[in-house]
């Protein structure tokens, strides 16, 4: 894992996004899919949640615009000090799991370590911990509804498949 790396699967996901895709292919593939790694997984999935924010856009109205705070703070102001700031930079923070976003000296008292040795912990601590969540009883219900009548549908299939070649 590299920024080669990086930089092909930030591509890969986000040109096909903008074009409006609904599918991004290639999650946590490597050497083209012939590898799968827990690690990339989780990093491209950080790749897809902020390019789902970029594809959100920037909301730009009235209340977005703020003119009135912008009259009332002036050019030398405190914005962060606003209330409508605090509002609204809440709404448009984007927050990581891998992505370190600290200062150096931050980092480097939390051991230095890289994205991809960040993501291979994450992927340890899942794998090792993670508690499946049982579905509610009425998806468990339409699920099964789903496979009988699929069954059916086959069975019936094969009636008419066999009825032609008599």
């Amino acid at each position: 894992m590299d920024e080669q790396l990086g930089h092909e699967k930030t591509l890969t996901n986000l040109l096909p996004a903008v074009t409006g895709s609904n599918v991004i292919y290639g999650m946590g593939m490597l050497e083209m899919g012939m590898t799968m790694s827990y690690e990339q997984l989780l990093i491209d999935q950080e790749i897809v949640k902020m390019t789902r924010r970029i594809l959100q856009g920037i909301p730009v109205n009235k209340d977005t615009l703020a003119l009135d705070v912008i009259k009332a703070v002036g050019p030398a102001g405190n914005y962060l000090a606003q209330k409508h700031t605090r509002k609204y930079m809440r709404q448009e923070l984007s927050t990581t799991n891998l992505i370190n976003r600290r200062m150096r000296e931050n980092w480097e008292a939390n051991g230095s370590k890289s994205m991809d040795q960040v993501a291979n912990e994450q992927a340890r601590n899942i794998l090792e911990n993670y508690k499946v969540t049982p579905l509610p009883d009425d998806v468990k219900k339409r699920i099964h509804d789903i496979v009988l009548e699929g069954e059916e549908e086959a069975e019936e299939l094969a009636k008419f498949k066999a009825k032609k070649q008599i």
